[in-house]
Formats: C-alpha cells, sequence, structure tokens
C-alpha cells in the first residue's frame, strides 16, 4: 500500500508533491529570531514602510535609506500588514515562497522537456542542496531576485522555441521587471547576456533580428523599474544616486567608492566563485567527487584542435534544452568573476540549471557505475548516525557536552556556540519528531543498501538529505539564532530605560560597526549621533568601538555607562549602551 501511494504521488502528483517537501522543508522554520546584521537590515526596511507610509525610499537606520530596490521590502510589507507589525517569519516569507515556486516552476518546466525522472532528481537536488535551502530560509533578495530570473530565461527559451521571437509575450518584460525592482539592473542585464549568448549558439537568426530583441526585452523590462528610480531619485536626490551606482555599477567596473560612506566588501578573487559553487552543492558535490575517482584521466592521442573541434560538435549536437542549461549556467558562472564585489549567493540563478546536468550526470553514476551511489550512500548514511547518535545522547542529558568542552577550551564564544547547540537538544515534541524522521531515514538508506535497485539507493540519501536539513533547521540552528541573537538585549534596554526614539548610533560603516539587529528590535529607531549632535540621550556602541569614539567625543560629553550585552550579536562584539549629556 505505500509503495503504490508514492507511485501515485510521483506519477500522478509530482509537482503538489515536490511544493509539499518544499513547504515542510521552509515554512517551520522562518520564526527563528535574527542572528546576522544583513537580515533585520532588510526588515528593517519593510518596517519604515509601514511606520511612515513611505513605500518609496524609506528611511531606516539612523536615516539612511535602503540600498536596494523595494520589491522584497514590498511583499514583506504586505505580509505583515494584517497582524501589524513586521516579523521574523514575514519577512522571510518572500524568500520561502519564493522558493517554492521556483521548485514547482523547474519541475513542470523541465519535466515536459526531458526524462521526467531527470527532472524530477533536479528538483530535490536543487530544494535539499546547501546554498538554495539556506536562500529559502532568509529575509534577503537573492532568492526573490533567482526566481525572476530564472523564471524569465524558462520564458525566453519558450518564446524561441514556440514563437520564434515573434510578439514579445508580456509575461518576459513583468518578470524582468520584479527582478530590476528585487536588485537593479542586474535583473536584465544577465539574462539578455545569456540569452544572447544562446541565440548566437543557434546559428539560426541574423545579429540584426537578435539584437532588435534584445532591445525589445530591455527596454519594455524597464518601463515600470523606471517610474521607481525617477521617484526615488526626486526625493533622495545625489545622495541615492551616488549609492545606486556604486551599487549596480562601482562593483562590477571596480569604480571607486569615494561618493558613498561605506565599503562595498566582498571582494575577492577569480576563483571565489568556483569553491563556493562547489560548496553550495554540498552534499552533492561529494557524489560528484567521488565520481572523479577511478576515471581514465589519461588525453586521448589526438592533435589539440581536434580535441576542441570534437568538444564543439557535441556541443552543437546537445539537446537543445540541454544546451541551453549549459549556456545559462557557464554564463552566469562567468558574469560574476568579472565584478571586483562577489558572494556565494550571486550565483544561484545558475543553480536550477546546473542541477538538471548534474542530475543527468548522476543517473548515469547511478546505472553504469553504481558502486560509488552505493560507496557515497554509505558514507553518508554512517555520518548522518553519528550525528543521530550524539544527538540522542545530549538530548536524553547522557553526556555533558559543555562540561567536556570545557577541559579544552576556555574561550567565551566557543563555549557559547556549544552551549546553545546543546541546548536545541529538548524534550519537546517538536524535537522528537525530527529525531524521529532522521532514524527512519537512516534505516531506509541501510535498507536500500542491502538491495541491487542502484536508483532507490539514490532516492535515499535525497530522504536522508531532506532529514538532516530538517534536523539542521529544526534542532541546531534555531537554537544558535535564538541564543545569538539582539532581541534579550534590546528587550532588557526597552524594560530598564523606555528610551522610546532617543536612541543615538554611530552611521559611518568606514569607521564604526552598525547594530542592525537592535535597530529592528528597538523598533527602527535609531538616530545618528554625529549628525543630529544630540544635547543628550542614550547611545548604543559595540564595545569595541568605545575607545575610538571617547576619543572623539569624550571631552565635549559626559557618558554614564548602563548596560553590556551579554552575547556578542551578530558583529561577534558585545554591544554597550551609554547615557550621556552635553558637559
Amino acid at each position: 500500500m505505500r509503495t503504490s501511494a508514492l507511485q501515485y504521488l510521483y506519477l500522478q502528483k509530482p509537482i503538489s508533491t515536490v511544493i509539499l517537501i518544499c513547504a515542510i522543508a521552509l515554512l517551520p522554520w522562518l520564526n527563528s529570531d535574527f542572528y546576522t546584521k544583513g537580515e533585520p537590515r532588510e526588515a528593517s526596511v519593510a518596517v519604515s514602510m509601514i511606520e511612515s507610509g513611505n513605500w518609496i525610499l524609506p528611511e531606516v537606520y539612523a536615516g539612511e535609506f535602503a540600498y536596494k530596490p523595494p520589491m522584497a521590502h514590498w511583499l514583506m510589507a504586505i505580509f505583515s500588514l494584517p497582524q501589524g507589525h513586521v516579523s521574523e517569519f514575514t519577512s522571510r516569507l518572500p524568500s520561502a515562497l519564493a522558493q517554492i515556486i521556483l521548485i514547482g516552476f523547474v519541475l513542470a518546466f523541465f519535466g515536459k522537456r526531458i526524462r521526467f525522472q531527470e527532472a524530477f532528481i533536479a528538483t530535490l537536488l536543487l530544494l535539499t542542496c546547501f546554498e538554495i535551502h539556506r536562500a529559502g530560509i532568509t529575509a534577503r533578495v537573492d532568492m526573490l531576485l533567482t526566481t525572476f530570473t530564472v523564471l524569465g530565461l524558462m520564458q525566453l527559451y519558450r518564446w524561441e522555441n514556440k514563437l520564434e521571437l515573434k510578439g514579445l509575450p508580456l509575461i518576459i518584460p513583468l518578470l524582468f521587471s520584479c527582478a530590476v525592482l528585487t536588485k537593479g539592473p542586474v535583473g536584465i542585464i544577465l539574462p539578455a547576456f545569456v540569452f544572447l549568448v544562446y541565440l548566437l549558439s543557434l546559428r539560426k537568426y541574423t545579429l540584426a533580428k537578435i539584437l532588435k530583441s534584445l532591445l525589445y526585452i530591455s527596454v519594455s523590462s524597464l518601463f515600470l523599474p523606471m517610474l521607481w528610480y525617477i521617484e526615488a531619485y526626486r526625493q533622495g536626490g545625489e545622495e541615492f544616486l551616488n549609492v545606486i551606482l556604486a551599487e549596480n555599477f562601482g562593483r562590477f567596473f571596480h569604480l571607486s567608492e569615494a561618493n558613498i560612506n561605506y565599503d562595498l566588501g566582498h571582494k575577492e578573487g577569480v576563483f571565489y566563485n568556483f569553491f563556493t559553487l562547489l560548496s553550495g552543492f554540498i552534499p552533492w558535490t561529494l557524489l560528484f567527487v567521488f565520481s572523479l575517482f577511478g576515471i581514465d584521466w589519461r588525453l586521448p592521442r589526438k592533435p589539440v584542435k581536434q580535441i576542441l573541434q570534437d568538444i564543439w560538435k557535441r556541443f552543437q549536437s546537445m539537446e537543445k534544452m540541454k544546451r541551453f542549461s549549459l549556456i545559462a549556467a557557464v554564463c552566469i558562472l562567468f558574469f560574476y568573476t568579472i565584478p571586483s564585489s562577489k558572494r556565494s549567493v550571486y550565483l544561484m540563478p545558475a543553480y536550477p540549471f546546473l542541477s538538471i546536468l548534474l542530475a543527468q550526470y548522476i543517473i548515469y553514476i547511478t546505472e553504469n557505475r553504481s558502486k560509488v551511489t552505493r560507496v557515497f550512500a554509505c558514507v553518508l548514511t554512517s555520518v548522518v548516525s553519528i550525528v543521530f547518535v550524539a544527538g540522542l545522547l545530549i538530548m536524553t542529558r547522557a553526556v555533558d557536552i559543555p562540561a567536556i568542552a570545557g577541559r579544552y577550551t576556555a574561550k567565551a564564544s566557543t563555549l557559547h556556540s556549544i552551549e546553545s547547540v546543546t541546548n536545541a537538544f529538548s524534550n519537546d515534541i517538536t524535537s522528537w519528531i525530527i529525531m524521529g524522521l532522521l532514524l527512519i531515514s537512516i534505516i531506509i538508506a541501510i535498507y536500500q543498501a542491502t538491495k541491487r535497485i542502484n536508483l532507490k539507493i539514490l532516492y535515499s540519501t535525497l530522504l536522508l538529505t531532506f532529514c538532516i536539513n530538517l534536523f539542521i533547521d529544526g534542532l541546531v540552528m534555531r537554537s544558535i539564532k535564538n541564543n545569538s541573537s539582539a532581541r534579550p538585549f534590546a528587550e532588557q534596554i526597552i524594560e530598564a530605560y523606555h528610551p522610546e526614539n532617543n536612541i543615538y548610533v554611530m552611521n559611518d560603516l568606514r569607521e564604526y560597526g552598525n547594530l542592525y539587529g537592535m535597530n529592528f528590535y528597538l523598533g527602527n529607531t535609531f538616530r545618528d549621533f554625529e549628525k543630529d549632535k544630540p544635547s543628550d540621550g542614550y547611545l548604543l556602541i559595540i564595545e569595541k568601538d568605545v575607545k575610538k569614539f571617547m576619543e572623539q567625543y569624550g571631552a565635549r560629553y559626559k557618558f554614564e555607562p548602563l548596560a553590556v550585552s551579554e552575547r556578542q550579536g551578530d558583529l561577534r562584539s558585545k554591544a554597550v549602551l551609554f547615557r550621556f549629556d552635553r558637559q
């Protein structure tokens, strides 16, 4: 009965099944506290939109405005309106829904154009890989941008394949307009570049026809965003223009940062993207690495010219969908090697296309070199089993991990992290359900490893990875986030001092660290000390910046220390609250 039910879901309701799996993997874990500075920085924009009524260029964190266009913040604010305030759940919800939509469309789109089994496995690889999964439970703009970009590229493929570039469908500029409104011009520049290379590879259209099509796409996709840019410039003026130029073109062309008051950051070398891509596809890159052993790496005894000609012929003979996926993945990876600023999330639009290629390769390995899949499954099962046993021992308090760790280190931050993880294993119903699912997945993986059906071994490792993600999100990371949050210190300040709108900070990212988490949990009420030059009030500052600040302002003001946070928070440094008066 169970087998027939699984077959029914797979054959009759595959998209619904994948969407349900994705929802289970994401939605229950959106409500934990913010523990990094990026998430509360984005969420505070939505807070300002609701409170000020300015949905174009709202002020956040001591008078600064958002660095990115407002699509993600609009959605955060809209989802928050029914409850009247922005929470961690509502600010992460756009990313989670974007990933669920992306997963469903990836299966629907590729399932009609390649072997359905390849598309189904590719979707599961995408759902369980580290980078995409992490982005789906994070209050950032990157998952939203990825979804709009990938869905737009899919529509471009359909436009060429079905209509041969005739009559531009409205959905294409609409999707890319949303992408531009999510993170700027890259939302149209990147897909236009991918589509340009793809059309050139077909050798079917004249260059004039290709350029004309790209012009139509670009102009129609920029119309709606330009309405926002014009109104935002009217409000923000030259300061807004400097930030937009720095964020969108300064990063790409390595331009000067002199016109903005912060460093663009994330500057990495050319090979950084390749390393982050490998880490982002964990654990499936490990299977890929396992498969490389035993391959005959001796080059064929042919001239280099002949080898290149053979590669080109194989590329030209590729199925159209596979060629499009390969071009999209390579172009996106190449595109993001150019900017000086590099981050792993920039590469996410390549993941759906890479997952198709990886799924095809993994299926080939599973069918033709089954030992590789079996070894990988055994290694993964062994590691997860050790994690399960360790978690069970901690949950039942059979071992005291913090006490053991204290024998080997006295570093406060390390002991705090260990204690946070240990506290995650409580005796509540959620913990036991997650541990139970993890145990079931281990048993299934061990059982399938004893059988001869290699594809079922692959599916059992997919289930195992899904359950380990539940384990990490539902137990480990939930506790780490809540124990590294700025919320307790913010609540302590509100209860003890009732500061209302009288908290000042130093808003100079070149010199001082910004307390975005504290700003969110204190209601987005921070004011700029340097700009306002107040006569009295409260000062909130990072502990390591106190000496620098006192050298500058200690002679002009009298500062009384009131409280110090117990935790280091998102900047890995404690926050200090002062009361001050002008001398």
